[in-house]
């Protein structure tokens, strides 16, 4: 049954995927539609953090989470590096954590 559900959804995605290109065939979006496309995947990571930081079982919570995803944001202002900004939201959530 897990097979079955695996495949399906990968035929799924593919035609999905593919949709696409046979429908415009050949032909470029609208220059607004472009401009959306291009800014939804920072929205999308940006959602998705926000949940898996900000939220436990469907509500609200501000914990050590919040604190090392508050500190990464700093370090990305601050034009920090990848491993930076990784390192800073470890480092402050491990240390509320253990003062806790």
């Amino acid at each position: 049954m897990t097979w079955a559900a695996v495949i399906a959804l990968a035929g799924g995605t593919y035609a999905l995927k593919a949709a696409g290109p046979v429908l415009l065939g050949g032909r470029s979006l609208p220059d607004l539609l472009t401009r959306i496309a291009n800014l939804l995947p920072a929205a999308l990571l940006a959602a998705l953090i926000a949940i898996g930081a900000l939220t436990s079982d469907g509500e609200w919570s501000i914990d050590a989470r919040a604190a090392g995803v508050a500190a990464a944001l700093l370090v990305a202002w601050r034009r920090g590096s990848f491993l930076a900004i990784v390192a800073a939201a470890m480092l402050v959530t491990a240390g509320i954590r253990v003062l806790a």
